[in-house]
């Protein structure tokens, strides 16, 4: 075929729209998946994980659990759990909401605090708010969770507070550890006294002298573990065989000594104290 200025022009001009013609059913393409476009065998690279902007709702990767962190003028804000939280519907809506209700306390808490700093003319610290969950054991029918949560509000110092839940599988709901049990005051005096003599022995180590349970001082005495969070864990990975007890400052000590995390085993006594129901849920750890 001769060639002419005419078909010249006409190569040239096809030649450019054939990769935006491509492109339509390429990676790029909005309608794209990963399926369409990787290699046999290979996996499509990771995009990017977007960064929200301040104010703007936090992003949710269920596969990979959840991370939210903000920041801005107002506040700081921070909430994750983990991937075996996002995997089970109904936990993770359980916990989303507790991250809304969470945020919004600390965003109209924040608010009225900067409002009144600007009425009587003083400086507006920060405040922030953070929380992040763990798995403490993942049995057949359970998943046990702890929280440990801070918040500072613009005094002196912030404060440690926890929290624990249980996600029951065959139920599909979610229970306090507490309530596996016939009733706190019976749990209470099964693990009353390993508790004590646990954090006798931890407060101890951090104050340099032992403790006198008599002395008068508050900080002295012993402290009801069931007032605390209680963990149920495993070390065994089919049946609860421990149970944590996380206390926050100022419970057993002064805020300098910080917190406590201490754990105890499942005894006769204990299992004792379990609702029937729950019973074979629980072994004396050996």
């Amino acid at each position: 075929m001769a060639d002419t200025p005419i078909l010249r022009t006409a190569l040239l001009v096809a030649a450019a729209l054939l990769p935006a013609a491509c492109g339509k059913g390429g990676s790029e393409g909005p309608d794209a998946t990963a399926s369409d476009v990787a290699p046999v065998g290979l996996a499509p690279p990771a995009a990017p994980t977007p960064v929200p902007a301040p104010g703007a709702p936090p992003s949710l990767t269920p596969e990979a659990g959840r991370s939210v962190k903000v920041s801005n003028d107002l506040y700081e804000f921070e909430y994750a759990y983990p991937a075996k939280v996002g995997a089970i519907a109904g936990l993770k809506a359980v916990l989303d909401r507790r991250l809304e209700a969470a945020r919004r306390e600390l965003t109209k808490g924040a608010a009225e605090d900067q409002a009144q700093a600007k009425k009587n003319d003083y400086p507006y610290r920060q405040h922030s708010s953070g929380a992040e969950w763990k798995v403490v054991a993942d049995l057949p029918r359970w998943l046990s969770l702890s929280d440990e949560a801070y918040t500072y509000t613009g005094g002196a110092h912030g404060m440690t507070m926890f929290d624990s839940l249980l996600w029951d599988r065959q139920a599909n709901r979610p229970l306090e550890p507490i309530a596996l049990f016939a009733n706190k005051a019976a749990l209470s005096r099964a693990i009353r006294q390993p508790f004590c003599d646990l954090l006798d022995k931890e407060r101890a180590k951090r104050r340099g002298e032992p403790v006198n349970r008599q002395s008068g001082d508050e900080f002295d005495e012993c402290i009801d573990p069931v007032e605390n969070t209680v963990l149920l864990g495993s070390t065994n990975g089919k049946t609860f065989d421990r149970i944590g007890i996380l206390v926050g400052p100022y419970a057993a000590g002064s805020y300098a000594e910080g917190t406590y995390d201490l754990t105890v085993p499942v005894t006769p006594a204990v299992l004792a104290t379990v609702k029937p129901e729950y019973r074979g849920e629980f072994s004396v750890k050996r």
